[in-house]
């Protein structure tokens, strides 16, 4: 799995021919780049112009399969249903509060698993008191966390939210440079280097442990 950031909550995340989008950026948005890539499937948070850009991940007849929300969903590589095997994609939506923008809105997490990895990306998460289901779960190899507050989680709050998930790769985002730094410290990670991209495979995560990587946009 190849995983590269593409501003505010905005992750693409792709193995072979199929590319994952969560937290895709819309056009509509004043304070990132809309997406500029193609997706099978977009994992949609928020509805907010930041998060909620999934007409901007079609590319001709790459159209991505839209998940929205809390629920079950199992789809292929192409977009479609699908009912298993190596090209496809499971993944949980749990329902969570934001005040991203101002305003009380339902923020989904999703627990995904993609290539053999599990991926919890908690989307614009303002409360660190995650449903019962996903505090349940097993650790995740990657788990993707808003530190910027701002209607999210403050550096503070998602820095003891990911101890406590023991996540075994952590990817900050949502963050300007201060709170970044911050976070980092929290984390005991003030060394850490950004990084243009992280590719990653299920034995690469066997012996990690809250391994903070910051990806460059």
């Amino acid at each position: 799995m190849i995983l590269t950031y593409h501003e505010g909550a905005c992750i693409r995340a792709s193995a072979g021919d199929t590319t994952l989008v969560f937290g895709p950026v819309s056009k509509k948005s004043k304070n990132f780049k809309p997406v500029n890539f193609g997706a099978d499937v977009a994992f949609v948070s928020l509805n907010h112009p930041d998060m909620n850009g999934a007409g901007e991940a079609a590319r001709g007849e790459r159209q991505p399969f839209l998940i929205y929300g809390p629920g079950e969903y199992e789809v292929s590589a192409k977009g479609g249903s699908a009912s298993g095997g190596k090209d496809s994609v499971t993944a949980s939506g749990f329902a969570a509060g934001s005040t991203y923008g101002g305003d009380p809105l339902t923020n989904t997490i999703y627990s995904v698993k993609f290539d053999g990895l599990s991926v919890l990306y908690l989307g614009a998460l303002v409360e660190a008191d995650l449903p019962r289901e996903v505090l349940e779960m097993d650790s995740p190899d990657v788990l993707i966390i808003p530190v910027g507050g701002a209607g999210t989680l403050g550096p503070a709050e998602a820095g003891k939210l990911a101890v406590k998930l023991e996540a075994k790769i952590i990817i900050p985002v949502l963050f300007d440079d201060k709170s970044l730094k911050q976070f980092l410290k929290e984390a005991g990670a003030e060394g850490v280097k950004p990084t243009d991209k992280l590719t990653i495979k299920p034995r690469d995560v066997a012996e990690k442990q809250s391994e903070v990587v910051v990806l460059t946009s």
